[in-house]
């Protein structure tokens, strides 16, 4: 084996790693090894419960938990019995009114993504379904068939012997020892036993993932937790059920439970979490278990026990407490690392046995056809930066998540761990005003602002409806329609772009036509696929300067797409967003207002950019608006934002300048349609569907997914997004809620809230070609029960634009 090359080296054998080799072979990469340090599934596979669920908060990890199930079921026909599959069904139970309507909202997300097993259930039901339970107390729940759990071990191993038959290799007791990334490309692996070259090498090393990762450079936000779960003695009403009882779920007692031959499995997710090397478990580490810390769960347990009294009577057989990873999010860490080409992750997969068989397909797909058919950028490595491994961090949101495994989240919810981190220069101003933060990509952001009368006796509410801040925000929608409001756009991600190469790249980089000096440009950013990869604003400042702004939080999954196609030299890309800050000036009386401080700014046409004068400083306007009224945005040098803040509150006495949060804009922007990234714009739009397709300059000669923005032009999308007026009281729909006409589902919300200047709760949502003309009525799901709706025109508030134009 020394001195051979693959295509792909697979570090770590549980059931992720087994899942990528199987993939990679399956897809066609044959020429790959599997390297484990001792044998497969030893690190947490094989002490886990083995219990596999289809539903997930985010559905389109709920789609790759469905293929990860049908995955076992295809495994076993191959091989009768390898996996050990029980298919015995799931439930979810709620112990309140407010647990039942959160479960009922989830139901109609899961059939957005087409899972129709799902179906809620009554307290008798339940108590049907799982005799064991006290039923007392219980609201209902949610029954979905497509739930079970298997043997871990013959699960992963299944997947290695069909890896190995279609031509991969499996090296057990064989530690990796180094990584070296070679000059030519690719990349060198230092084993105990061997010495080869690879192509690719995919982390998927579990309890050690975190180890392999500093062996090519980098740090990653994953860190092993504690986890309990026990097993009891023969349960007598056990013997006499003809049938095995659903993996069942009490979220308000932090349990789950299955059978376990005549007994049953009981696990905790308890309040106060343990971590257990955090840098990553010692090499030396095997098959041991640790020692049960019955103390510290003991609350939970009480629970438990109380939930399912023929626990206590029946004994316990044994207590397992072992190790798993989890990053700050609870989801997978999977997809290439930037600056490491041929470098890839697949990690901190805490619900393996839910998720392995989705990541092993997406991060295969990822590497072979260069982007996988799933949008999973809610696993991708990239949608976290540096500041999420510094141990502090690390440990704080672990934590809040383990904790928080089985307890109800809401919409409007901001949770405390690991904050601040990062703060604007105007925080300590803002503050003082009566901002309220929210926290992107670790950085505090304002939401919106609390009068001083109400200072002091205010506090959110976390709820699924409109929640108490709900007057705050339409009065800020309101100063932005009708006088001048600030916003703090420090939040926002921002790119210099330079060098001689820089427009020719650019011209290659995104779809749209690139601005002439002076001048910003909406500009679409597609993958070979024809998918969005981003929606940009790009300013030419001049013939060899460009900034390109975006989403802050996707700071790094756009500073990889970048660097994956930088050509050798001409073009440096350089991340400004630390070191540019800005302000957005927004309202009718913007113009009157900047003209204060500069003459110049009536001479800025829309969509212009110039470097400009204000008061003391030297800053660099653009005329845009996100929000659908006359804007400005102005940019400095960070340090100079208090003082940029300081001319605009000079000038604007006798303007009544309010500031503004995000949740105000989010109502304007939906009042004029205004599609937003994870939310209208995702890696399963396409231009055409979103409505970018504008922005499309479609006889550019080359730029990345022009021939399958030009099929999709021909043929016609599939989905259009659409803006709709619901009939809806003290709630509005929410992502990923289905779109109904009758009893035909044909489409999904995007996002939704109340227009607070036009006075109708919108939804903009995807549906089917047929159906978007004005006046259709449709019906959507708000919180779990239908409400009236209907098409309407685009752009409910000033259709036409003018006001933004000026």
């Amino acid at each position: 084996m020394t001195g051979r090359h693959y295509r792909v080296v697979v570090i770590g054998g549980g059931i992720v790693g087994t899942s990528v080799l199987y993939h990679l072979a399956k897809f066609g990469w044959t020429e790959c090894i599997l390297i484990e340090r001792g044998q497969l599934t030893a690190g947490s596979t094989w002490h886990a419960a083995g219990g596999f669920h289809a539903l997930n908060a985010d559905p389109n990890v709920a789609a790759l938990q469905a293929y990860t199930i049908e995955l076992y079921r295809k495994l076993e026909e191959d091989e009768p019995g390898c996996c050990g599959l029980h298919m015995t069904g799931g439930l979810n139970i709620a112990g309140n009114a407010e647990r039942l309507e959160w479960l009922r909202a989830a139901w109609a997300v899961f059939q957005t993504v087409g899972i129709e097993t799902a179906r809620l259930v009554g307290r008798d039901e339940i108590a049907e379904l799982c005799p064991l339970i006290d039923p007392s107390g219980i609201a209902g729940g949610l029954y979905d068939a497509n739930e079970g759990h298997l043997d871990p071990s013959g699960a992963t191993h299944s997947l290695a012997r069909a890896a190995r038959r279609l031509g991969a290799e499996v090296d057990v007791d064989n530690r990796v020892l180094e990584l070296r990334a070679r000059p030519q490309g690719g990349w060198g692996v230092v084993s105990q036993h061997s010495t080869f070259t690879a192509d690719h090498v995919v982390n998927a090393g579990g309890l050690w993932a975190r180890h392999v990762a500093r062996m090519a450079g980098v740090d990653l936000p994953v860190a092993p937790m504690q986890h309990h779960y026990l097993v009891t003695e023969p349960i007598p009403e056990l013997a006499s059920l003809k049938r095995e009882l659903p993996i069942t779920v009490d979220l308000e007692g932090f349990t789950y439970l299955r059978q376990e031959g005549e007994g049953v499995l009981l696990g905790v997710y308890e309040l106060q979490p343990r971590h257990w090397h955090i840098e990553g478990a010692p090499w030396d580490y095997g098959a041991d278990l640790l020692p049960p810390d019955i103390d510290r769960i003991s609350p939970e347990l009480e629970i438990g026990l109380a939930r399912y009294p023929s626990i206590a009577e029946a004994g316990i057989k044994r207590w397992v407490n072992g190790p798993f990873t989890f990053t700050p999010d609870g989801n997978p860490l999977i997809g290439p690392v930037r600056g490491l080409p041929g470098f890839w992750v697949a990690c901190g997969v805490m619900a393996g046995f839910s998720q392995g068989g989705g990541v092993g397909k997406s991060l295969a797909e990822w590497m072979i056809e260069g982007e996988p058919e799933a949008d999973v950028f809610g696993m991708d490595v990239a949608r976290y930066g540096p500041f999420a491994s510094a141990d502090g961090y690390l440990e704080a949101l672990t934590s809040q998540f383990y904790s928080r495994r089985f307890v109800m989240s809401y919409p409007n919810e901001q949770l405390p761990a690991g904050r601040p981190l990062v703060t604007s220069a105007l925080h300590d101003q803002l503050t003082a005003k009566g901002a309220s933060f929210g926290v992107s990509w670790g950085l505090e952001v304002p939401l919106y602002f609390v009068a001083d009368r109400d200072r002091g006796e205010f506090s959110e509410i976390p709820t699924l409806r409109r929640s108490n801040a709900f007057e705050i925000v339409a009065r800020e929608v309101e100063a932005a329609r009708n006088g001048v409001a600030l916003l703090d756009i420090t939040g926002f991600a921002r790119y210099r772009v330079a060098g001689p190469e820089a427009r020719s790249w650019l011209d290659h980089l995104v779809a749209s036509r690139l601005p002439e000096p002076g001048q910003v440009r909406l500009a679409p950013m597609l993958s070979p696929s024809g998918r969005l990869m981003g929606d940009l604003t790009v300013t030419c400042w001049s013939a060899d300067e460009y900034w390109v702004v975006g989403s802050y939080y996707l700071r790094e999954w756009h500073l990889r797409w970048f660097a994956e196609h930088l050509p050798p030299s001409g073009v440096v890309v350089h991340d400004i967003s630390d070191e540019w800050a800005g302000l957005a000036v927004i309202g009718p009386r913007s113009r009157e207002l900047l003209a204060r401080l500069g003459s110049c700014i009536g001479a800025v046409p829309f969509l212009g950019a110039r470097q400009v004068e204000l008061g003391l400083l030297r800053a660099r306007l653009l005329r845009l608006s996100i929000t659908g009224e006359m804007g400005y945005e102005l940019y400095v040098e960070a340090t100079k934002l208090r003082t940029l803040y300081a001319h605009l509150q000079d000038a604007s006495s006798g303007f009544d300048a309010s500031d503004i949060g995000y949740r105000a804009v989010d109502s304007l922007r939906l009042e004029k349609s205004y599609g937003i990234w994870s939310r209208e714009l995702t890696r399963l739009q396409t231009p055409g569907m979103s409505g970018l397709g504008r922005f499309v300059d479609y006889d550019k000669a080359d730029f990345i997914g022009r021939g399958s923005c030009l099929k999709e032009r021909e043929a016609g999308p599939t989905q259009l997004l659409v803006t709709l007026q619901v009939d809806t009281a003290d709630a509005d729909a929410g992502m990923f809620e289905p779109v109904w006409q009758k009893e035909r589902r044909v489409g999904f919300v995007t996002s939704a809230g109340y227009g607070h200047h036009v006075g109708m709760s919108l939804a903009l949502a995807y549906i089917e070609p047929g159906l978007t003309e004005p006046g259709t009525s449709l019906e959507v799901h708000v919180v779990g029960s239908r409400r009236p709706a209907k098409v309407i025109e685009d752009s409910p508030h000033d259709p036409t634009g003018a006001r933004m134009r000026g």
